[in-house]
């Protein structure tokens, strides 16, 4: 059974009061667009949660060391952060958010699992697959107990990233010191294969019938789809400084890129590799991305500017900005309204 800080907890309760009891930060910028967003931090350690309508901050709350990935549960209650510490202090923990309660409402230790970036919540919304790119594995924890029910080993250096599925039965991870992508079976912890790809594949996702994985090499600025049952690797794109992140549009015809060397958001025809457009964000440093499920907004975290960008995908058009804390990095959207309470 893991163990549970109650430090994090403490901290949560006293900066969600203060978020709360101060004053409301940001402006109106997207009115027409209703929803939530959380954002993680990395450089103060916390979670920011915002109304995309108002840009208005609900609440700033603590995480662990390092924070990098954030998902949410599909009814936008739960929120889950990844705390990846910093270069001289490994983190080990997951930080759960009671999202409409604007609150931390536990911190999960996975050590000796060190290092949890990666993240996805599985179908059913009660677990998650985590990297810990330390133990070179994908955990499966229940949010529930707290427990990680299964650990399946890439075996594989740098295991940073993970793209599941939508059965949640088959994870790919990308192992950015081995140069390969790993595939694993959930259900059972088992390592499948691993298939070579361009130099220190970072990014990854996986479309929804788990036919094609797409991972970004940092060394090459190559963008690279895996078949899933052959197992051969075709470029789809070239010339990145630094394919930060890979996204699908819910119907799967695009792929959205974020390049955070070359400051610009790449959009790519899914089938045909044709590149659909590119947004520029000189001076931003484009990294974590989310989508609506309706398709028609994305969400680029900005991390040099402390803000994200709220894009109209149908024009490639930016509508708006919402203010977050310093570094922004991972970012997550829910349509569910959250309020703050009176």
């Amino acid at each position: 059974m893991p163990r549970r800080s109650l430090r994090p907890l403490l901290r949560a309760t006293v900066l969600a009061v203060l978020a709360v009891a101060g004053p409301m930060s940001g402006r109106a910028q997207v009115p027409a667009l209703r929803g939530t967003l959380i954002i993680t931090n990395k450089a103060p350690y916390t979670a920011t949660i915002v109304d995309v309508a108002s840009g208005a901050t609900l609440a700033t709350l603590p995480t662990g060391v390092g924070p990098h990935e954030v998902v949410v549960s599909s009814d936008g209650a739960t929120a889950v952060v990844t705390d990846y510490g910093t270069g001289p202090q490994p983190g080990s923990t997951l930080t759960v958010i009671d999202v409409p309660g604007l609150r931390v409402t536990r911190s999960i230790n996975l050590a000796p699992a060190l290092r949890p970036h990666g993240i996805v919540f599985l179908p059913g919304d009660s677990l998650v697959a985590v990297t810990s790119e330390q133990l070179r594995a994908v955990l499966v924890v229940s949010l529930r107990s707290g427990e990680v029910l299964r650990t399946a080993r890439t075996d594989k250096a740098g295991s940073h990233m993970v793209g599941v599925a939508a059965d949640g039965r088959r994870a790919w991870t990308g192992d950015i010191g081995s140069n390969t992508v790993t595939e694993l079976d959930l259900s059972t912890g088992t390592a499948l294969r691993s298939i070579a790809v361009p130099t220190q594949p970072e990014a990854i996702n996986v479309t929804a019938d788990g036919a094609q994985v797409w991972v970004g090499s940092n060394a090459t600025g190559r963008v690279s789809v895996v078949d899933a049952a052959t197992g051969t690797v075709r470029t789809a794109a070239e010339g990145f400084g630094w394919p930060y992140r890979v996204l699908f549009t819910p119907d799967a015809s695009q792929v959205l890129l974020p390049d955070y060397r070359g400051e610009e958001l790449r959009v790519l025809d899914r089938a045909t590799f044709a590149e659909r457009g590119r947004i520029p964000f000189p001076g931003g440093g484009p990294q974590g991305i989310a989508i609506a499920p309706d398709g028609q907004h994305a969400f680029l975290s900005l991390s040099a500017q402390s803000r994200v960008a709220v894009i109209r995908l149908a024009d490639r058009q930016v509508i708006g900005h919402v203010s977050v804390g310093e570094t922004p990095d991972g970012v997550a959207y829910t349509p569910r309204v959250v309020t703050r309470p009176r």
